[in-house]
């Protein structure tokens, strides 16, 4: 299963029959949560009977409904999973390999195992993009009209910054949202319509990045959330989810695979705004050198 139970659930309609379609809207409408009630209380929702609830849990895959349950618990636990846990689930086998500094053998199969999971994850990353979320997300930091702001969290602020500073060389109106208690505040207050908020969230998710998300589509902005597959709170309010795996050899997640697909965003807009990011660059570049920043 590729993504989130939602997401296996949603791939998986065509394949239901239209009672056991209703279970399955059920399941998604209230999800995460409402996986968790009794078969009666979901086919009561659903106005169907307990049996087609069951019969939707197995044609989704699942041995019974106990069996789709645990499925997301273990989501769940994944998606809240921090270093520690990652590295002592990893088992005493993988805690006593040898380190990069130690000779031995243990330096070539970390090696050869880091670049199997990069590629791996790389490959399935942007084999999952959604051409129409990509290009949405470039329509909408291409337009001129509309100010750019980004924000991340813990690590992934140097992503929020690795893609504001190649925007800022090309287009105007680009800025990082403010750290400082006082000045984020005044910030956020000011958010209007032709606002597009960029925000990185990744497991363990930050409480503020929802807010944020959801400050900015309250006040008529556009939403642009990058996350890991088990998606970040923030999603929930976003125009434009970009999803990318994380998966890596050590107990830290892996932005390899998003660090590539800003890359593959920065080209895309600036092919989308063409002469104007070129004359904007080169504006850029003309004050740097008079500056002395070149």
């Amino acid at each position: 299963m590729g993504g989130t139970l939602a997401d296996d659930i949603r791939s998986r309609l065509g394949d239901l029959s239209p009672a056991e379609r209703k279970v399955a809207r059920v399941l998604l409408a209230g999800y995460p949560a409402a996986i968790f009630e009794t078969v009666a209380t979901i086919a009561e929702r659903a106005s169907v009977s307990a049996p087609t609830v069951l019969r939707c849990a197995s044609r989704l895959g699942y041995r019974g409904f106990p069996d789709l349950q645990a499925a997301l618990r273990a989501e769940l636990e994944a998606r809240h999973a921090s270093p520690i846990t990652l590295y002592e689930s990893a088992g005493p086998a993988k805690a006593q390999e040898p380190s990069a500094g130690q000779p031995g053998e243990g330096d070539e199969p970390v090696a050869g195992r880091s670049l199997a999971l990069v590629q791996q994850a790389l490959s399935q990353t942007f084999s999952e993009v959604s051409p129409h979320e990509f290009g949405l997300a470039v329509k909408l930091l291409s337009d001129p009209r509309r100010r750019i702001h980004l924000t991340g969290g813990r690590f992934t602020h140097l992503l929020a910054e690795y893609l504001g500073l190649h925007l800022m060389q090309f287009r105007d109106q680009v800025a990082f949202v403010p750290e400082r208690d006082v000045e984020r505040a005044a910030f956020l207050t000011q958010l209007a319509r032709r606002d597009v908020t960029v925000i990185f969230d990744y497991r363990r998710y930050e409480g503020d990045k929802a807010v944020i998300a959801e400050l900015a589509r309250e006040r008529g902005g556009k939403v642009i959330v990058f996350t890991d597959p088990w998606l970040s709170p923030s999603a929930s309010h976003a125009d434009v989810v970009l999803t990318s795996q994380v998966n890596s050899a050590s107990p830290y997640d892996s932005l390899t695979p998003t660090l590539a697909l800003i890359e593959s965003v920065v080209a895309s807009t600036l092919g989308e705004l063409g002469a104007e990011a070129h004359q904007r660059m080169k504006d850029a570049e003309a004050v740097a050198r008079r500056t002395g920043l070149l």
